[in-house]
């Protein structure tokens, strides 16, 4: 969706709430806490409803609004600001971050912006996710800036990846990418994490030859790329697909977001993710804005 197509689907606020009532409750409105449909419309309020099946005592309803249970509940600031948000984050490649939104958008201040983009970020995850199946790349990469450019008082007395957040990340070729954040690059958790997010039917496993892989020959088929050795590609097998993936990733914090903490790193990833999964998706805005 363009720029200019985006104005056109939400030219006010009330297109916004019309949008957000169609793909919430595409079947008519339902209770936010029961899923009851017969419900009542509030004369006093737009927007909002009754549930009498589950309302605290007889003859006193549960009042709810389209909002509730939703990211955009409690928040004072326009369904409109955040569908522009959301559109921002989408069309950009790379990731935008809260200090540019808060230029472009020019409201409020960068903390609310901030605010917006994590909760955003939050909704982007998969629930409907399956096991990535036919030929699936695995590896690992760290995330964290070099030594020598930190401050001070946060630098470490190890070197390569001390002091860096290990993430993992499976994928399809010509398919969908996994990604997770994890505290260490033991055997278990690599093992562990190819047998949560890849079928038992998979075609063939390919990894670099880190040895916490060592494992996988014993229950799925697994070939391994020697990188030490100067070879990247043995025929089907090889880990591209993966490191392309890895490489937007960090052009996208080094570039864009230039610092990402431990804390928030989960969100950042799934952002990249759902970007990535839905590349092909004609309407990706849509599909974020159900997972709200």
């Amino acid at each position: 969706m363009t720029l200019s197509e985006f104005d056109a689907l939400f030219p006010s606020e009330e297109a916004c709430w019309m949008y957000l009532a169609s793909r919430r409750w595409p079947n008519g409105v339902r209770c936010a806490r029961c899923f009851n449909d017969h419900v009542y419309e509030s004369k006093a309020k737009p927007w909002h409803w009754q549930c009498m099946k589950c309302g605290p005592k007889p003859r006193s309803p549960y009042r709810f609004s389209l909002k509730t249970g939703t990211i955009f509940e409690e928040s004072k600031k326009p369904l409109l600001t955040w569908f522009k948000i959301l559109h921002l984050m989408l069309t950009s490649k790379k990731g935008m971050s809260a200090l540019q939104i808060h230029r472009m958008l020019g409201f409020g201040s960068y903390k609310t912006a901030w605010y917006i983009c994590m909760r955003l970020r939050g909704a982007m995850h998969d629930p409907d996710f399956r096991q990535l199946m036919g030929i699936v790349e695995v590896d690992e990469t760290f995330i964290g800036g070099k030594d020598k450019n930190r401050h001070w008082d946060k630098k470490s007395s190890g070197r390569g990846t001390v002091g860096k957040i290990p993430v993992i990340g499976a994928i399809a070729r010509k398919g969908s990418v996994v990604a997770r954040m994890i505290e260490n690059t033991d055997t278990e958790t690599l093992t562990k994490f190819v047998r949560r997010t890849v079928s038992d039917h998979v075609e063939l496993v390919a990894t670099d030859e880190h040895s916490g892989y060592r494992l996988l020959k014993w229950q799925m088929p697994h070939e391994m790329i020697s990188h030490s050795t100067g070879e990247y590609v043995r025929g089907i097998v090889h880990t591209n697909s993966i490191e392309s993936f890895w490489s937007l990733l960090k052009r996208g914090i080094m570039g864009t977001y230039h610092n990402v903490s431990k804390k928030y790193l989960p969100l950042y990833l799934a952002e990249f993710q759902f970007r990535f999964n839905n590349r092909n998706e004609k309407d990706i805005f849509h599909k974020a804005i159900a997972g709200c």
